[in-house]
């Protein structure tokens, strides 16, 4: 098997809160939206039904433990995830807390507005929070 890489994409628009079992945990540096990305620890993977089942398995239960540590976390009314993969080919899925009301509210997130990056005070606290969380 060959290294874990992370895109050169998610690494620019990320920050890395932790590692899973399989998957690395990201935080997009967006304040906009509490918005993580999940990205299974293996190379070459494109689509979901590229991994084993049981890597399959495994990221169905860490999508879900993290999709709800973030709903408590950050009281979302909605929580999105999604795999699009269009833009960056490595298997990544996204997991967004909405709020009725926010910039895109209802629709998709991508496009609306451009990313507003955190400070760095505030990209620190929503790292440790959202580590804590997931603890």
């Amino acid at each position: 098997m060959t290294q874990f890489r992370l895109h050169l994409q998610l690494a620019s628009d990320t920050v890395k809160v932790l590692d899973l079992d399989l998957c690395q945990v990201l935080l997009m540096n967006d304040q906009t939206y509490p918005w993580l990305v999940m990205v299974p620890r293996r190379d070459g993977m494109r689509e979901m039904h590229d991994l084993l089942p049981g890597d399959q398995q495994v990221l169905m239960g860490e999508i879900t433990a993290v999709s709800r540590a973030a709903q408590r976390l950050f009281k979302a009314d909605k929580m999105n995830v999604a795999a699009l993969g269009n833009m960056v080919p490595q298997l990544h899925f996204h997991v967004i807390a909405r709020y009725e009301g926010d910039p895109a509210w209802p629709g998709p997130i991508w496009g609306v507005k451009p990313a507003l990056p955190y400070e760095a005070a505030a990209l620190a606290d929503t790292v440790k929070a959202i580590k804590n969380a997931l603890s």
